[in-house]
């Protein structure tokens, strides 16, 4: 089934009736299940994600084709039958998800804003977190008060979690009065790396504006007894500036007009956005978690679809 269209205004904010929908079209991949090989949750940073764990079940006498790592041998040797432990998968694990609206992912070059496909990644990975059966919890990160939702397994839950992203979707705007702080990003994380005990899989979707080494001490820190996934949200124009004269840029407080014909500024700004892309690079290597990279391009679904390697949905 091909994605249906959109309003144009569905790309500058997104609803919470559009991140319903999105249930649809989450299902026949995951990133919280087993990997195609072509997946970028394949790799060999990917590698460390532990994945679900084993819980004991029982111990019984060993029947040929058992595993013979799970032999335990005490117990062999003390009744002079070989006996194997019996495991189970667990079925359940906490899904944590950090999802980034504040006011600078309220800029898109090309089909929607950052923020909106930020709030669509969101919808897509909790909607399959709870179909896995996990428990879901979320801290949306803002300019202000930041909400967080403790991991319950239910409906319920995704709605509260997608409630939450819609309305501070929908707050975002140049005029807001809104005041943007880097360093939000790091608090952000902080409260994460409190949250999450043990054995969690903690995703997070943001553009890491803001990022430094205290996000890289945050998240090695975090990654130490959980699984961390970086979905990095970015807008093509950072590798590409567009061959239009005028480009418009404020942050809330200051606008500039800026006249790319003017070789001297389409340099300024061309080594800004080359800047900026070494230093995501450079956190990308120095992290050693699996990043996942989408732009506002739209179709998120698509992206997602393609960059775990699953097959397009046919029409």
């Amino acid at each position: 089934m091909a994605p249906t269209a959109r309003p144009a205004s569905a790309n500058v904010r997104v609803s919470l009736d559009e991140l319903v929908a999105l249930q649809h079209v989450a299902r026949g991949f995951s990133v919280f299940g087993a990997q195609a090989v072509t997946s970028a949750l394949a790799g060999r940073q990917a590698s460390r994600l532990r994945g679900r764990g084993l819980s004991f079940e029982e111990l019984r006498n060993y029947a040929p084709g058992d595993d013979i790592r799970h032999i335990d041998w005490k117990v062999t040797a003390r009744t002079g039958r070989p006996h194997t432990r019996v495991f189970t998968e667990e079925r359940e694990r906490p899904v944590f998800l950090l999802v980034d609206q504040r006011l600078g992912m309220f800029f898109g070059s090309r089909v929607q804003m950052k923020s909106v496909t930020a709030a669509e990644l969101a919808a897509l990975l909790a909607w399959q977190a709870v179909a896995a059966g996990d428990r879901l919890g979320a801290l949306v990160l803002t300019d202000g008060d930041m909400p967080e939702f403790t991991p319950h397994r239910s409906r319920r839950a995704v709605l509260r979690v997608l409630d939450a992203v819609a309305r501070h979707n929908q707050a975002l705007a140049v005029d807001a009065g809104f005041a943007p702080d880097a360093a939000q990003f790091n608090r952000a994380l902080e409260r994460v790396a409190r949250r999450a005990t043990h054995d969690w899989t903690v995703v997070v979707i943001s553009d890491f504006h803001g990022a430094d080494d205290a996000t890289r001490e945050s998240i090695k820190r975090i990654a130490r007894h959980n699984d961390v996934i970086a979905m990095l949200v970015h807008d093509p124009i950072s590798g590409d500036v567009p061959a239009r004269r005028w480009l418009v840029a404020g942050d809330t407080r200051l606008q500039l007009r800026l006249d790319l014909a003017d070789p001297r500024v389409r340099e300024s700004v061309v080594r800004v956005f080359k800047e900026r892309s070494a230093r995501l690079a450079r956190l990308k290597d120095e992290l050693g978690v699996p990043f996942v990279a989408m732009d506002t391009g739209g179709d998120t679904a698509g992206q997602l679809r393609r960059a775990l390697g699953a097959r397009p949905l046919q029409r």
